[in-house]
């Protein structure tokens, strides 16, 4: 039985990664790209479905870049649209009610105390503070703000018109200081620091009704990622992409360190929740649990649990870390 449980427990690949480098020369905030620094640096591979290959690929194409300095990480991003459209105008609205674009980030890769970014093609923007995953709590905190955050959007064509676009571009300055005091991490990085990051662009399907373009009643959202995460489901922090910051171009990009024990440590978190719920009380026998993890350690107190497999932890709320 512990080795059919095994068996159905489906490990992803490895995440996406990217290397950072720095921008040569100040980055102006329009969406254009025009700067050297931008043109030498490389775009993603194109977003894929959330799901990874189990989805059709997505209908548009959609890759972004990132720069960094002393000051600001850059992110920017192409999307692929026919017809760009756009409706909200407030800041902190529900982007995902329009095409978005958003921006994932956990820059000390604990799994909790993340951000996230959204926008549309009319650069409004909704930026929130996870204190952890929607499953362990929540909540969102959407009264918090990116100190300093500018955005910019370039839309190559007419919104919200008839007419036929090649899509639209944004261009993103997040201050170190506004991500400082979130994370344990070091802002500005060092070279070779490694974060985790993720990208999901949400796009709704539309028809042509009574001479404009709306959404099609009755369908749900498509949601385009830049590292698959396997799951409909963008708060799963440990299956985010890597950024690694770069000195030189010359650097090689390093693959995560414990990713695979992080998914597994994941695993251990869900059964727990579940041996719980039966069992009103936390496991700390391993076999009972029936995942078949070498070396899985458990330890538990009748309010808290944490489990390690190797120098990697998780506990009871949703907190990686390594000793």
């Amino acid at each position: 039985m512990i080795g059919l449980l095994f068996a159905l427990v489906q490990i992803p690949s490895p995440p996406r990664g990217y290397l950072c480098q720095r921008a040569t020369e100040p980055i102006t905030l329009d969406g254009l790209l025009r700067e050297p620094s931008w043109q030498r640096a490389p775009f993603t591979d194109d977003f894929v479905d959330i799901e990874g290959d189990r989805r059709p690929k997505p209908r548009f194409k959609t890759r972004a870049k990132m720069l960094w300095d002393d000051q600001n990480l850059y992110i920017a991003a192409e999307l692929e649209e026919p017809h760009v459209r756009a409706t909200l105008t407030e800041h902190d609205s529900v982007i995902f009610h329009d095409n978005d674009f958003e921006v994932f980030m956990d820059p000390d890769n604990d799994g909790l105390m993340y951000s996230e970014l959204e926008m549309n093609a009319l650069n409004t923007t909704w930026d929130l503070l996870l204190p952890h995953p929607y499953r362990t709590g929540g909540p969102a905190l959407t009264g918090w703000d990116i100190k300093g955050l500018r955005t910019a959007v370039h839309v190559d064509g007419s919104m919200n018109s008839l007419s036929t676009t090649k899509g639209w571009t944004v261009e993103i300055a997040i201050p170190w200081s506004g991500i400082r005091e979130i994370s344990h991490a070091a802002c500005p990085p060092q070279p070779g620091d490694q974060w985790r990051i993720n990208f999901s662009r949400v796009e709704w399907q539309t028809r042509l009704a009574n001479g404009r373009y709306e959404t099609v009643p009755g369908t749900r959202e498509d949601n385009w990622v830049w590292s698959p995460q396997g799951i409909i489901d963008m708060h799963r922090p440990d299956r985010w992409g890597v950024l690694q910051f770069a000195s030189q171009p010359s650097d090689a990009l390093r693959p995560l360190d414990g990713w695979l024990e992080r998914e597994e440590l994941f695993n251990v978190w869900e059964a727990q929740g579940r041996y719980r719920g039966k069992h009103g009380k936390w496991c700390t026998d391993p076999a009972e649990l029936g995942l078949g993890y070498p070396g899985l350690q458990l330890f538990a107190t009748p309010s808290l649990f944490e489990a390690a497999i190797g120098a990697y932890h998780v506990d009871n709320q949703l907190r990686f870390w390594k000793s």
